[in-house]
C-alpha cells in the first residue's frame, strides 16, 4: 500500500493508495507539504 502523509499547520491527514500510479499523480496536487511511502 502507498501512504501519502500531509502536513498540515495544526493537523496530519493520510491518504492510501493500491497502487504507486495513482500515488505518485495525488502527490502532484499536494506539493511541498507531503511524504510518499510505501508499506506492506
Amino acid at each position: 500500500m502507498w501512504v501519502i502523509t500531509l502536513f498540515e499547520q495544526k493537523s496530519v491527514r493520510i491518504y492510501e493508495y493500491a497502487q504507486k500510479v495513482e500515488a505518485i499523480q495525488a502527490m502532484k496536487h499536494f506539493g511541498r507539504n507531503a511524504i510518499l511511502s510505501y508499506t506492506n
